[in-house]
């Protein structure tokens, strides 16, 4: 006698209950995380009570909304101020929450019409707008500036020019920006889980797509986790308690995938004057800080530390790990030289990713009269810029040769299947 067969799995609802729970999950996960990276970089001490307006305009920037800056000081003075940069620590965390969010519902499914995942996507856009109009709202305050006291005190007590500055948020690209954010991570999300259902005539395209894409996001994460237990251990060795979990909670991901890019062997041009500091590792700061723009690669780190080098065998490591995982998960039919294709596509993408969103540009200055920045603690730039088309290009070599390798390595494994039968041995309705 045949054994019964096993009870279909239920299907599980994603109506507006299930949408308004992922919607205010991801936006509490990313409040919370810019509060506590802002608390422990000493923003709760702002006056006006301005540190849940900050708090704001932290989630608005993370998700890719257009906050402002400006500044005054009276009459015959003007503040100029300038800042771009991702708190990807908050866009991390929101992306990760979002995204099982959205791919909950649909487990144990092997297909879904196009127009199911539209719905169910449409649902949690709906909900977001709102999210992003109150935080663009909320998301504005301005500040006095402390001149301290003596010839420039004062100069601006003389001609009324007490500096202030500001933010403020355009809300149109706020919204836009916010809810091309929320469509590619749903549609990430889609791409990367290997159970999450498509519709079928896109079943047979993923063996190309989706273990390339779920390798690049575990490479990535397994890069935030190992910048993690090095920030750990350098809390622990150096003290700086506060400053590096303003880092992890704020910008750990900027500092873990320029590491990564690093270690390809990529170059970014950056300068650090004035106030703004890099607060790990100190080695950026010290190369960064400049009279001129300079090149950070590892040339310039090794230099510094020769421990430097150790990121060029992390990316080795960690690439050919993936590369390995990629091949295994693949059908057996694919060959090396597919899987060195599919792995140098994937990365380059990445690594564009990465130099798109880990540019740093910050700039304050106050000019009197029309004439220069006052100087002191009142000017500093801080910038941060890769030249992408040589990281790129390095990504797609390094990809090329560890998806290669990887393919070569994970031949003796016994893998999958084709995408028929992966879905003959689903259960649940189809």
């Amino acid at each position: 006698m045949s054994p019964p067969p096993a009870p279909a799995r239920p299907v599980a609802r994603h109506g507006w209950p299930q949408a308004v729970r992922t919607v205010l999950t991801g936006l509490a996960v990313m409040v919370l995380t810019a509060a506590l990276g802002l608390w422990a970089a000493g923003a709760a001490d702002l006056p006006d009570d301005a540190f849940p307006r900050v708090v704001a305009a932290t989630v608005v920037t993370a998700v890719g909304g257009s906050v402002e800056l400006s500044g005054d000081a009276g009459v015959f003075a003007r503040t100029r101020a300038a800042l771009t940069v991702l708190p990807l620590s908050v866009t991390l965390a929101g992306a990760l929450v979002l995204g099982a969010g959205f791919l909950r519902p649909l487990r144990h499914r092997a297909v879904a019409s196009a127009g199911e995942l539209a719905g169910w996507a449409a649902r949690l856009a709906a909900l977001w707008l709102p999210a992003l109009i109150g935080l663009a709202f909320a998301a504005r305050q301005t500040f006095a500036v402390d001149v301290g006291s003596g010839t420039l005190s004062d100069l601006a007590d003389l001609f009324d020019a007490a500096p202030r500055i500001g933010f403020t948020t355009e809300v149109p690209l706020t919204v836009l920006f916010g809810l091309l954010w929320l469509a590619g991570v749903l549609l990430l999300a889609l791409l990367v889980a290997r159970g999450a259902p498509l519709p079928g005539r896109l079943l047979r395209r993923q063996e190309a797509v989706r273990p390339a894409a779920h390798a690049m996001v575990e490479l990535l994460l397994a890069c935030v986790v190992v910048a993690l237990v090095t920030a750990l251990i350098t809390a622990v060795a150096r003290g700086h308690g506060a400053t590096v979990w303003a880092l992890v909670l704020l910008g750990l991901p900027n500092l873990a995938w320029l590491a990564l890019t690093l270690g390809l062997g990529a170059t970014w041009d950056g300068r650090v004057d004035g106030p703004f500091a890099l607060p790990m590792p100190p080695v950026l700061d010290e190369i960064l800080r400049t009279p001129d723009v300079t090149a950070l690669d590892l040339g310039s780190l090794t230099a510094h530390d020769g421990r430097m080098w150790w990121l060029v065998v992390v990316d080795a490591v960690l690439l050919l790990a993936v590369a390995f995982r990629m091949a295994v998960r693949s059908p057996s039919r694919i060959r090396p030289w597919q899987h060195a294709l599919h792995l140098a596509v994937a990365l380059a993408l990445s690594v564009l990713t990465v130099c798109l969103t880990g540019r740093v540009s910050a700039h304050y200055g106050q000019s009197l009269l029309g004439i220069g920045d006052l100087g002191g603690d009142l000017t500093g730039e801080l910038l941060l810029r890769p030249r992408v088309w040589q990281a790129v290009g390095l990504g797609a070599l390094w990809g090329l040769v560890a998806g290669f390798l990887g393919g070569l390595l994970a031949r003796p494994v016994r893998r999958g299947g084709s995408v028929d039968g992966v879905m003959r041995r689903r259960r649940g309705p189809v």
